[in-house]
């Protein structure tokens, strides 16, 4: 039976309080809790590799046969985003890589295309992964609603943790949210049509398609996950529904946000957290019309739980500074460029040459003496043995600070810019820049861990790498 054989999940680090934003414009606050919000050096691809490290963890990355990611904020209008993430997560090169856009309901859209291509036997399994970090004007409702996140889950035919017994889909052309090429800010219709011709008349069609197909009733199914722009929207849309506020899956609004694409997933992956064996579980995404999915728990369900996923990130938090912050992170304020010469332009062909150090992070281990060694040696600086090597991933190991600086006349968005020369587990040293991190923590023998984000755009290209940030 296909289904879903793992989960994960990823909700930035830093958050912000609602009516902090609301005080700041001197508008009403969009209800109480607080929004997610991505550091200014993570996009939706490297919210998608988080989420999907958290999913794979245990997992034979060999045995991935595809992977596809679902984002209405891609990096790139033109390049195909998943195998950039395919590379960072170390998945074999005979993969299928897909990526799926243009809809919130892209997130369900892509989890059905994985489903159809294991049952047809064209893909053993299949790694789906979601995620957005969406843009609006300043003053406006979505400036408070939206938050930033994603999710990634496992699909297959053997050791299934939830199988998927049946979809139901209506393709709708409506519109109430958009973003044509160019507009940097998601647009919006008046609610009251969109909501009573859009959100209330769509998903509760999709729902009772699904529910009736397998003969069902509300009352029958456990968790109830369905995506909602706001908490009030959410619960009233439950209500008519016929669900209970108990079967209803937490929408995650006073705590992350409306991650667009990737909500459905992520309330998903929160359902699967609590979920027991026999527990049945109605997904639906919205945008354009509807996917609902009908899911039932197994007993391999409670083997599963050794993931950070929704709580996890939920627990590991801290309050953005200021609201200033977020202004210059997302560019919506300029910022006086630092007195340094310009970049030298990137060279694709050095991108290309590099990508296994730099996206996969590997290093090499000398075969003669056994030394470890970041970047990539051809000659090892113990033994000065020559083209003696394999390569191995650096990215997985326990890593600590062995010395550090932090620098405030350095050119970064958030200073100081702090840098930390690391000792890897297996020996050697490597230096990384840090995020996520309060300058007045940092210190020597301070463990960390990698994570993988942006260094830059210029010209056309986004550049990543891997930086360490303080174990979450």
């Amino acid at each position: 039976m296909v289904g879903i054989v793992s989960y994960g999940a990823y909700v930035p680090w830093y958050r912000i309080a609602r009516v902090d934003i609301a005080k700041t414009w001197g508008v009403p606050a969009q209800g109480g809790g607080e929004r997610a919000v991505a550091n200014f050096d993570e996009d939706s691809l490297t919210m998608a590799v988080e989420a999907s490290l958290d999913c794979l963890q245990g997992a034979d990355r060999r045995r991935v046969d595809g992977f596809f990611l679902a984002s209405t904020t891609s990096p790139y209008v033109e390049k195909m985003v998943s195998t950039i993430g395919a590379t960072v997560l170390d998945l074999k090169r005979n993969i299928r890589t897909s990526d799926f856009a243009n809809s919130l309901r892209a997130g369900t859209g892509a989890l059905l295309s994985a489903a159809d291509a294991i049952k047809a036997g064209a893909l053993k399994n299949v790694l789906v992964a979601a995620s957005d970090s969406r843009q609006a004007q300043t003053q406006g409702g979505q400036e408070q609603s939206f938050g930033d996140g994603g999710a990634a889950l496992l699909l297959g035919d053997t050791d299934v943790a939830a199988t998927i017994d049946g979809n139901y889909s209506i393709s709708d052309e409506f519109t109430d949210v958009w973003r044509a090429y160019g507009d940097d800010f998601v647009r919006g219709w008046e609610e009251r049509f969109t909501v009573d011709e859009g959100y209330n008349r769509i998903l509760p069609e999709t729902v009772a398609g699904l529910l009736k197909q397998h003969n069902l009733s509300p009352q029958d199914i456990t968790k109830a996950v369905f995506y909602g722009a706001n908490e009030r929207r959410h619960k009233g849309l439950g209500k008519r529904m016929g669900f209970k506020p108990d079967q209803i899956q937490d929408p995650l609004y006073s705590t992350v946000g409306d991650t667009g694409a990737a909500l459905t997933l992520m309330m998903l992956v929160g359902a699967m957290e609590t979920s027991r064996p026999g527990a049945k579980i109605l997904v639906a995404g919205y945008g354009n019309g509807c996917d609902a999915l009908l899911l039932t728990a197994t007993d391999q369900i409670d083997k599963i739980r050794n993931k950070k996923g929704i709580k996890g990130h939920l627990a590991s938090r801290k309050d953005l500074p200021s609201y200033q912050k977020y202004l210059s992170w997302r560019g919506l304020v300029p910022i006086a460029p630092p007195a340094r010469p310009d970049r030298e332009p990137t060279s694709m062909a050095a991108v290309w040459r590099e990508r296994a150090q730099n996206l996969g992070l590997y290093g090499s281990k000398c075969t003669s003496c056994g030394a470890q060694q970041y970047p990539i040696q051809r000659v090892c600086v113990k033994c000065h043995a020559k083209d003696e090597y394999e390569m191995v991933r650096m990215a997985d190991q326990k890593v600590n600070i062995f010395t550090f600086t932090q620098d405030n006349l350095a050119a970064t968005i958030d200073p100081p810019a702090v840098v930390a020369v690391v000792e890897f587990e297996g020996g050697g040293r490597g230096y990384f820049d840090m995020t996520d991190r309060d300058p007045k923590e940092v210190k020597m023998g301070m463990p960390v861990e990698f994570t993988f984000r942006k260094l830059y755009f210029e010209r056309g290209i986004h550049n990543y790498f891997w930086k360490v940030r303080p174990v979450r």
